[in-house]
């Protein structure tokens, strides 16, 4: 599971960064710079979600231990 997360939160970044390469900072909300606006803000999202999945994970064992 642990090498899942990792992999996961990789890709996650991965694709923060290639999707912070295609926004026009100029005009963000027109043509294909706001599809990768909505990558940017999906990335980020599964980027918190898998830290919290980590820290959730950490917190189960702590109590089972």
């Amino acid at each position: 599971m642990k090498i899942l997360i990792y992999t996961f939160l990789g890709l996650a970044a991965g694709l923060l960064i290639f999707n912070l390469f295609h926004v026009d900072f100029e005009e963000p909300f027109e043509g294909e710079s706001f599809a990768a606006v909505v990558g940017v803000g999906a990335s980020l999202c599964a980027i918190i979600l898998l830290i919290i999945l980590k820290i959730a994970i950490k917190i189960k064992e702590k109590i089972k231990s």
